[in-house]
């Protein structure tokens, strides 16, 4: 009787480290939940970011992108629309993934176009004339200067801009916050921290639509 006893409190026992050792784990993976959801929360977006709409609108789009793929180029227009449906209530931000060959250059360039005012006019120019310099799937930055003289820029300043610290430093921390999100491939979307389930414009728009009924007061 005195060993069934001595068995049957083990038992207990085991169940009772069993469950606290299961606890713990939930917890663990609770507060890991959350650092990584706070983390992403951080490299979704930079004080450096360019953004499009109301700082304060209710859904906030972020795209990584990269000026020499072409179905960046091909969502843009599809992307501004929908923001032209919800003018005050949709906010795109951009950040830099140049993951084509080449592109790293563009990329500083138009970060670069910052500096005289004329950031989206830049943005536009290369976008509209996308196939003019790139070609089989790589970006030709030597093409587009008059592009951007077109949109208005001093280019001569613009080279010298270029060379910024500073502007090295902002495209490194896209590419570090892509990898940190696991950013494979351009376009890359988050509505209000979430990922598409699945590429297209289909999900990003029922996403989007999700967010605003959300979202309603």
């Amino acid at each position: 009787m005195k060993q069934k006893t001595l068995f049957i409190t083990a038992l207990v026992l085991l169940a009772l480290v069993f469950a606290g050792g299961a606890l713990w784990y939930r917890s663990q993976q609770a507060q890991e939940a959350a650092a990584t959801a706070a983390k992403n929360r951080e490299a979704l977006v930079r004080p450096h970011s360019p953004f499009l709409g109301r700082a304060d609108a209710r859904v906030h789009i972020v795209e990584f992108f990269d000026p020499a793929c072409e179905t960046c180029a091909a969502f843009y227009p599809l992307v501004k629309q929908l923001m032209a449906n919800h003018r005050e209530d949709i906010r795109l931000t951009v950040r830099y993934a140049p993951f084509h060959k080449g592109s790293d250059q563009v990329v500083t360039a138009l970060e670069a176009s910052r500096k005289q005012g004329k950031y989206w006019q830049a943005f536009e120019a290369l976008v509209d004339a996308q196939p003019t310099w790139v070609q089989n799937h790589q970006a030709r930055p030597e093409l587009i200067w008059p592009l951007l003289a077109r949109a208005g820029l001093d280019t001569t300043q613009l080279k010298a801009d270029m060379l910024s610290p500073d502007i090295a430093r902002i495209v490194a921390q896209d590419l570090t916050d892509a990898t940190a999100l696991n950013v494979r491939k351009t376009p890359d979307f988050f509505v209000n921290g979430r990922p598409l389930p699945s590429f297209g414009w289909d999900q990003l728009r029922k996403l989007v639509d999700e967010e605003l009924a959300a979202t309603a007061k």
